[in-house]
């Protein structure tokens, strides 16, 4: 069996949202348990000059469902920081992007093999070919914006391990 694009992206997009979606939910659970208001956790980041959870978790939604509709569209553009999300807000936009990434089938992202993707940031553009773009940009933003949200809510004391942030893994049946 070959390797497909689809493999490549949306079925790791998918592996890792469960888990986000998982330790977002075990966040929630212990901050509750501990009496800790859940929106104070939206703003909370691992350096003053790094951007917050709820950036970090639109930051996943973009590099996933927005690469892939990025690379079907022939553009990609950054996610707003300004964007207004409360805990359950974010839980939320993690639903609805796996929900979204669940409905693309293999052949029509393997379709989109080829194709020029623009990313647009400020005034410049960056031409990408589609399989570069999720390989080289999407891919690695995705999983850096998940392991930062992680990394919040660990140092803000949820009890989270490796497991939590891996998601069900692939095993052969």
């Amino acid at each position: 069996m070959a390797f497909s694009l689809y493999d490549a992206s949306v079925a790791n997009y998918l592996q890792t949202l469960g888990a986000v979606s998982g330790f977002l939910e075990r966040g929630l659970v212990y901050f509750r348990e501990k009496n800790i208001d859940p929106e104070t956790i939206v703003e909370a980041r691992l350096a003053p000059d790094m951007l917050p959870l709820r950036f970090q978790i639109i930051s996943v939604a973009q590099h996933s469902r927005g690469a892939i509709e990025g690379v079907q569209n022939g553009e990609f553009r950054p996610p707003a920081s300004k964007t207004p999300y409360d805990y359950a807000g974010l839980q939320g936009l993690v639903t609805q992007t796996r929900e979204t990434l669940s409905a693309w089938t293999p052949e029509a992202v393997n379709a989109l093999g080829g194709r020029d993707v623009v990313f647009h940031i400020g005034e410049r553009q960056l031409l990408f070919a589609a399989e570069d773009f999720l390989m080289s940009f999407s891919l690695p933003n995705f999983y850096f914006h998940a392991t930062t949200a992680y990394d919040i809510l660990r140092i803000n004391g949820v009890p989270l391990g490796k497991r939590d942030f891996m998601g069900r893994l692939k095993l052969k049946s």
